[in-house]
């Protein structure tokens, strides 16, 4: 009997054991239950720093790779310098690093798998910029990051990385490119570019579509050959094929430039290259936006249609027109602020302003639907004409030096991106049939461009663009920084793909061979060098001062006479310290007129006399300046006072005025007998006219 019991008691224990463990468990299950959430956001808390920031620590480890490539090539070019070294650019030095880091990212640096990543398949019609992802019950948001190929779906984590160092193209657009093109027009040497202002705008315009439609033409034969023979996968319309043809005629002979200023080769060759390339760029991304916006009523969107051209021919007309207005009035309304306000006593707002309306010009056009590679040309062009002269001496120099500097960095930056980017783009399409065909589209464009062009304009030049320059030009049609930024803008389709594969070869052949052979070929064709033309012609000045002047005179176009003429008697007066004073060239009824728009300081400061970039202190003593038969006087205190007819300038400048400012645009100061020069820049010799010599 008490054995049962004892029995009894043992089974009634154990099972109070097991209802207490199955209570306590159930008790925890529900506990765990109820944390779980937040134990959950937690952990996806601290995974989700975890992965931002080791984003961040790869996001300046990117960085850090282009910093580190411009610093290794700006080692390179003093080296080069140093050592006298012609045959490589710095932006074909440049290209080269860029291949190196890209083939040890893309060969070198593979990054674990990470086995969290999970692939399902869902059949949509299309590919959604953002997806929703229901995770039990959570919603989690995913953005398109770009097509990845079948074969390559294991290797998500390599791609990623490679899709770190590939850079949003409008970066390019945005940030990169305006200040390339500020600097091209802010430092153009207007002397030089409106001697041969007709030639270059035939070249810049004519040219371009030339060749544009010769290219478009040539690889619309060769992509039907390559249908016929099967190696087309992919649509590729005659609409691409232009496109294609407008981005490769936008030339950028910036290796040659360079070795030209430095050899000093003959002045129109360097104006007529540059002056070309400075503004065929502007013309080659309007002609290649109305190509785009070419749009046939009807289902299909690549037939031929008139009234479709004729849309595109007006936009092309309307976008340049209107980009050019936006960056001159921009330009116009810095000279005038500049001018009439006492911002140049504070040096370091007057730069930053001048900075801020300059980079500004371009975003508000693009934001316009204009072209802000245009707006930022005509806005530099204006800036150097009218707003320079406004500016205090500090600030002349520092704008100088900051877009030089900001288009060294970018332009470098560039060509080492585009060597990185052969080897990290994901979507290249290498057809060698397109490539051949590309490559003798190219060189036969140019030379529809530069030959019969050449030809036409010696018929009415007197200073003929000889043989060996035209041979010169064709070779030196490089392509770089916007022929890349324009085909990496668009690479959704095979057929841009296709493109931006092909521009790339393109530019590293132009820039290292063409480029790296300019020396030779200056040698070949003859071309004489070491000697500036412009010393010659202050050597020679006093025996055929005449007959340079008649020269000029006759190569000036008429339409740029009557511009001069408005420009310098009522224009600079308006927006600057320099040309004659408004009193002299106004009506006598617009008096009230003339002494409203003259700025309280006009004659105050060492501005006062001068013009477009002459550097000109004036310290004691009387000075006067003579504007044809007006005379303004200024002495010690900073009285000015102006004699002479009125009228005397009223008529505009005569032609003698012209010429002096197109062939010598100096300035002369005789001060107690002492002739002082002053140029307007370091390769522009001195004049000897009394209607512009200052006087004690």
């Amino acid at each position: 009997m008490g054995f049962k019991l004892t029995v009894n008691s043992a089974r009634r224990a154990t099972r109070t054991l097991w209802l207490l463990m199955l209570v306590s468990l159930s008790v925890c299950i529900c506990v765990c239950r109820a944390s779980s959430p937040e134990d959950d956001s937690a952990m996806e808390n601290i995974v989700t720093e975890k992965k931002a920031e080791e984003s961040h620590r790869q996001d300046s480890a990117d960085l850090l790779i282009f910093i580190m490539l411009l610093t290794l090539t700006i080692l390179t070019i003093w080296l080069f310098k140093h050592r006298r070294f012609r045959f490589l650019h710095e932006t074909g030095l440049a290209m080269i690093y860029g291949l190196l880091v890209g083939v040890v990212l893309r060969y070198g640096i593979h990054v674990p798998r990470d086995i969290s990543n999970v692939t399902l398949s869902c059949n949509v019609n299309a590919s959604p910029a953002t997806l929703l992802v229901n995770v039990s019950g959570k919603f989690y948001e995913y953005t398109l990051k770009g097509e990845i190929n079948a074969n390559e779906v294991d290797d998500v984590q390599d791609n990623e990385m490679l899709r770190k160092v590939t850079f949003d193209p409008e970066v390019f657009f945005n940030i990169l490119l305006p200040p390339i093109i500020f600097h091209a027009g802010y430092s153009l040497k207007r002397r030089h570019f409106f001697r041969n202002m007709g030639s270059i705008l035939a070249y810049a315009f004519l040219g371009t579509v030339i060749s544009c439609f010769i290219i478009g033409l040539l690889m619309y034969g060769c992509v039907m050959l390559m249908k016929q023979v099967g190696q087309l996968n992919g649509d590729f319309f005659f609409t691409d094929c232009l496109f294609f043809g407008a981005i490769v005629s936008a030339t950028d002979p910036v290796t040659v430039l360079a070795i030209f200023n430095e050899l000093q080769v003959d002045v129109d060759l360097y104006a007529l290259l540059f002056g070309e390339s400075v503004l065929n760029d502007a013309v080659a991304v309007v002609l290649s936006s109305s190509i785009v916006a070419y749009q046939p009523q009807g289902d299909n969107s690549h037939t031929f249609e008139v009234m479709a051209m004729l849309k595109s021919f007006g936009m092309f007309l309307g976008v340049f027109s209107g980009s050019f207005a936006l960056g001159v009035a921009t330009g116009v309304v810095t000279a005038l602020v500049t001018k009439f306000t006492k911002l140049r006593d504070f040096q370091l707002l007057e730069t930053a302003l001048f900075f801020l309306m300059s980079w500004s010009t371009f975003l508000l056009a693009e934001a316009c639907g204009f072209t802000g590679v245009v707006a930022v040309l005509f806005c530099g062009i204006t800036q150097a004409h009218y707003t320079f002269n406004n500016l205090s001496p500090e600030s002349q120099d520092r704008t100088k030096q900051l877009f030089e500097l900001l288009n060294f960095l970018a332009e470098n930056f560039i060509f080492s991106y585009m060597g990185l980017t052969l080897f990290t783009f994901q979507n290249h399409v290498f057809n060698p049939m397109f490539i051949v065909g590309a490559f003798l589209a190219v060189f036969l464009g140019r030379a529809a461009n530069i030959y019969p062009l050449s030809f036409l304009l010696n018929l009415g030049r007197r200073n003929k663009i000889r043989s060996n320059f035209q041979h010169m030009m064709m070779f030196a049609g490089l392509r770089g920084a916007m022929t890349f930024a324009l085909s990496i803008r668009d690479t959704a389709t095979y057929a841009r793909q296709m493109m931006f594969s092909t521009t790339l070869l393109v530019v590293f052949f132009t820039v290292w061979i063409c480029g790296g052979g300019t020396t030779q070929m200056l040698s070949c064709l003859h071309i004489r060098v070491g000697v500036d033309s412009d010393q010659d012609n202050s050597v020679s000045m006093s025996i055929a001062e005449g007959s340079e002047r008649r020269s000029t005179k006759q190569e000036s176009a008429w339409l740029f006479r009557i511009w001069y003429n408005f420009d310098h008697n009522y224009l600079k007066p308006i927006l600057t310290h320099s040309g004659p004073p408004l009193t002299a060239t106004l009506p006598t009824c617009c008096g009230p007129l003339a002494r409203c728009l003259t700025s309280p300081q006009a004659y105050e400061n060492e501005c006062q006399l001068k013009d477009d970039d002459s550097d000109l202190i004036l310290t004691d003593g009387d000075i006067s300046l003579t504007y044809g038969d007006i005379t303004v006087s200024t002495d010690a205190t900073g009285a000015h006072t102006s004699g002479g007819p009125a009228g005397a300038l009223a008529g505009g400048a005569t032609s003698e005025d012209l010429d002096r400012e197109l062939t010598y645009g100096d300035h002369e100061l005789v001060m107690r007998g002492t002739r002082l020069v002053l140029p307007m820049d370091d390769s522009e010799p001195p004049f000897t006219d009394p209607h512009h010599r200052l006087r004690m």
